[in-house]
């Protein structure tokens, strides 16, 4: 069973696929190392990235975040203000210490291979790792990040066994794997599908552990929003696009009247509380661009949404305490299982609907459960969420997570908050299930022209030059 906390990591932008699983699977193959105890007879590792890896790779940050996990240091533990220093010194010296235990040859030619035309049989982000001493391989492992920070080893692909750092193998109570299952489940258990997760996840870690995870995670989601509001200028990457969260703010706090929060203003203008939803969704996904600490949500690219509509919750409908925090997270995640259990939440493997559209159906019903919708309200909220972003390409301007992506996060919000009202309004007989939807994602994403999935070889990737 997956867990609320694997669909939820923290971890540091751009890219959750070309980041986040790099970093890991880099991390992964030193501690291989370590327990064959091979590592001290390291003299130097290749690495070839391949697929989306080798086409958007340096403007997503890959070959940093690759060398951040040769060092030894997670997603979630890497010192994000110290970033650039460590890279620095690793390109200087052109050595590394690997699991910084052990000092090896690390060349700033060759150590990093980017293949922009070949890529590996079984997922567009394959990597290879090879270590060896002098001249002979010690060791080599093929890596497959497959979307939400999500590595699988590939003599496990087949079986889809994720790489973590600590596996997780135990049955749950309430196991289901389409919509369906889940509905059923909480019907004949009397459940909202927040509670029928909490005694899922009960198996992993005891009910305090886990709430104090997940409000973890609501306090990072809400500090990369205050982290992008505060900071001007540049976004990095060669586009130029400048940072808009901070002087969105001030045009928002100058035009209003205070309301309940000293913080948050709006006008008579009732549609002004759109403008708000837009500006949580840019600061977090400028703040991702930027390479700061964001929630995978289930992805990098989409990691505006959920902090977006949490934070209109609280600010436009009630305060959102901590157990509230809690059981939208829990039912999210409920939903994002599902698109990880019988899809995809890779643009690289079916487009931006798998992130965009994902994080949006994510939202859309765990926003409905919280204004109390019934299971059949949150189960449609989640499949409007999801159709009305079917066939949505993923297109980085020269292989950033900014054009489209940031401003595209702004919309998916609105769209997951359009969704619930929606739901809400229904009669509760749609013609279209979140299976069937979650099956159309699917066969939409294998039908798209690879061009269209994270490869900056289509649609705005190329057209924008063009203008």
């Amino acid at each position: 069973m997956i867990s609320v906390l694997d669909i939820f990591k923290v971890g540091i932008g751009p890219s959750s696929s070309h980041t986040v699983g790099p970093m890991l699977a880099a991390k992964t193959f030193c501690d291989y190392l370590q327990r064959e105890q091979k590592l001290t007879d390291v003299t130097h590792i290749y690495t070839d990235l391949y697929g989306s890896l080798g086409q958007t790779g340096i403007g997503h940050g890959t070959g940093k975040a690759i060398i951040l996990g040769l060092l030894g240091y997670t997603p979630e533990d890497v010192p994000v203000d110290k970033i650039d220093s460590l890279l620095q010194t690793v390109a200087t010296h052109q050595r590394l210490n690997i699991n910084n235990q052990h000092d090896i040859d690390f060349p700033s030619q060759g150590a990093i291979t980017y293949f922009r035309r070949k890529t590996l049989p079984k997922h567009a982000n394959g990597m290879i790792f090879r270590a060896y001493s002098n001249d002979k391989i010690l060791s080599e492992k093929t890596y497959y990040s497959i979307g939400g920070g999500f590595v699988v080893e590939d003599s496990e692909f087949e079986a889809q066994k994720l790489v973590k750092l600590s596996e997780q193998h135990k049955d749950v109570p309430y196991p289901f794997t389409t919509a369906a299952e889940l509905l059923a489940l909480c019907s004949d258990e009397n459940m909202s599908v927040s509670t029928l997760m909490l005694k899922n996840e009960s198996v992993f870690l005891d009910e305090t552990t886990l709430r104090q995870h997940l409000i973890h995670i609501w306090h990072v989601m809400k500090s990369s929003i205050q982290n992008g509001i505060s900071k001007k200028g540049v976004l990095p990457g060669g586009l130029r696009v400048n940072r808009r969260a901070s002087s969105l703010y001030q045009k928002l706090r100058s035009e209003s009247s205070t309301t309940k929060n000293s913080d948050v203003k709006v006008a008579n203008d009732p549609m002004q509380i759109l403008d708000w939803v837009n500006l949580f969704a840019l600061a977090v996904n400028e703040e991702n661009a930027a390479g700061g600490r964001v929630v995978t949500a289930p992805t990098n690219g989409a990691a505006g949404i959920i902090p977006a509509v949490m934070s209109y919750f609280d600010e436009f409908v009630k305060p959102l305490d901590d157990d509230t925090a809690c059981r939208f997270l829990l039912t999210a995640a409920a939903i994002g299982i599902l698109y990880k259990k019988n899809a995809s939440i890779s643009g690289a493997e079916v487009g931006c609907q798998g992130e965009v559209g994902v994080a949006c159906s994510m939202a859309a019903g765990a926003l409905t459960e919280l204004v109390g919708g019934n299971i059949q309200q949150v189960e449609n909220a989640a499949e409007i969420g999801m159709e009305h972003n079917l066939g949505l390409t993923c297109d980085p301007v020269g292989g950033l997570v900014q054009v489209p992506c940031i401003e595209r996060n702004a919309m998916g919000a609105v769209k997951a908050i359009n969704a619930s009202r929606l739901a809400m309004r229904g009669d509760g007989h749609q013609k279209v299930s979140l299976d069937k939807v979650i099956k159309t994602m699917w066969d939409t994403g294998n039908d798209m022209k690879s061009k269209y999935k994270e490869t900056a070889r289509g649609g705005l990737a190329v057209n924008i030059i063009e203008c």
